[in-house]
């Protein structure tokens, strides 16, 4: 292996990293406010060690969910393709490594060109979700007979293009979860949360919020998150547990109680929970100040694109509406694909919850609970057919049993491969030429109503 491939690796590793991405931002905003050494060392080291803390929570959740999903499926004899990102991108490693390593970087080069030097200031820092957007992109572009540089040069510029876009498209309700805190959703499944906001509209009423659920006083403790969570996850786990059966769950358990196994996986993801909720609290502390130096020196007016669970702490009850309702609408999704004939899609937990959540708590931010509720359960709708429609434009990772699971990635795997069904290579390159317009126009109406000002003047 030569020096520049390991070189490269390394590079292509760090910019999988999301912590670091994050503390690489950090580091440049405080240095370009020229912060004293010690305030740049801990201002660097906390959004890092805040992201490892969530990513550690993440894990335990993801952990604990995996054996409630197969009591689900042995219980319920559910039998198809299961969206999860990380399966199919470890599957997609063998043939499209050095494809997705390149478009990766192509991507994060464009973002922040893009965010330098247009109206789109969205830094998109969720290292992993890039990755796996560099991913498909490879394996769409590569089934429609792309390669080589061309294959690079236009994954790389959709992956930057819409890392600016996607989080630019449902600001107006981002900045409405976090009462303004200047923050926006870097998470490819966006369009989501979008929809969900957008149907929390026309639900309920805003003010009517989870947070602000009047629960009587021997009901009090359902206010603490942990508390709510472990209970709810409970009940789920224990119903999964006893469709299954003891001699099933006992293959889970090992030599624990299948029933006590049950309740303890539940226990242990409440706790990932909590976990999460503190990682988010360490990295807004210190992320939001230092990206004001790269607001101010570097990209004028940057706004970090950041994970989706870093909006959990914003509202915590929706966390739990919205990951119910986007399961059950999940169930419902799969119930209507396998009426129609289609791919059974069952409903993954870790896109449910994650996805799930999210699109709880954008919707109760225009809907309130109702909202919440409604926008999850649309959300879990969108993120079982997209998936479905997604897979045969996939190529040969179409016939694996798994696929990408968040909204983002079936909108646009489906969009590009439906266009080059049309028309060949020159749909994906239509598609190419209206992101550029979509780039290119704020500037130009800027330009001209600056010119009009000066005329006027």
């Amino acid at each position: 292996m030569s020096t520049f491939t390991i070189i490269l690796e390394f590079f292509r590793d760090v910019l999988k990293q999301p912590a670091l991405l994050m503390g690489i931002m950090a580091l440049i905003g405080l240095v370009a406010l020229k912060r004293p050494m010690f305030k740049v060392m801990t201002g660097t080291l906390k959004p890092i060690l805040g992201y490892l803390m969530l990513g550690a929570g993440a894990d335990f959740i993801v952990t604990n969910l995996t054996p409630l999903g197969k009591m689900i499926e042995e219980g319920f004899h559910i039998t198809g393709v299961v969206p999860n990102n990380e399966a199919i991108v470890s599957v997609a490693q063998k043939v499209l490594g050095i494809e997705t390593m390149s478009i990766l970087v192509a991507g994060l080069v464009i973002n922040l060109l893009i965010a330098r030097f247009t109206k789109y200031k969205y830094v998109f820092l969720t290292g992993h979700h890039s990755f796996f957007m560099a991913c498909l992109l490879s394996a769409v572009l590569g089934a429609s007979g792309m390669k080589g540089v061309e294959l690079i040069l236009i994954g790389g510029f959709i992956l930057g293009a819409w890392s600016a876009i996607s989080p630019a498209i449902g600001q107006k309700y981002t900045l409405k979860v976090t009462d303004g805190d200047e923050i926006a959703m870097g998470h490819f499944g966006s369009l989501g949360y979008y929809l969900s906001a957008w149907v929390g509209k026309f639900a309920g009423k805003p003010e009517e919020s989870t947070e602000k659920m009047e629960v009587p006083e021997q009901w009090g403790f359902l206010r603490d998150t942990t508390i709510s969570t472990a209970l709810t996850m409970m009940i789920f786990y224990l119903i999964a547990a006893f469709a299954a059966g003891p001699s099933y769950v006992t293959t889970l358990a090992g030599e624990m109680s299948p029933f006590l196994f049950a309740i303890m996986s539940a226990l242990k993801f409440a706790v990932g929970v909590t976990i999460v909720y503190a990682g988010v609290r360490m990295i807004l502390g210190d992320l939001i100040p230092a990206f004001q130096g790269i607001a101010t020196k570097i990209i004028p007016n940057a706004i970090p694109a950041v994970d989706c669970a870093v909006f959990f702490t914003y509202a915590p009850t929706a966390v739990v509406i919205g990951f119910i309702s986007s399961f059950i609408g999940g169930i419902i999704g799969m119930l209507l694909l396998g009426t129609a004939g289609g791919v059974l899609i069952i409903p993954g937990l870790v896109p449910h919850f994650f996805c799930g959540a999210t699109a709880g708590i954008y919707g109760n931010a225009t809907g309130g609970r109702r909202g919440a509720a409604l926008g999850a359960f649309v959300n879990g709708l969108a993120i079982t057919f997209l998936p479905a429609f997604l897979l045969p434009v996939l190529g040969q990772l179409g016939f694996q049993n798994t696929t990408f699971g968040d909204a983002d990635f079936g909108f646009l795997g489906i969009l590009l491969g439906k266009a080059y069904d049309a028309v060949g290579p020159a749909g994906i390159y239509i598609l190419v030429a209206i992101l550029v317009i979509v780039l290119v126009i704020p500037n130009y109406i800027k330009t001209k109503a600056h010119a009009i000002n000066n005329v006027q003047g």
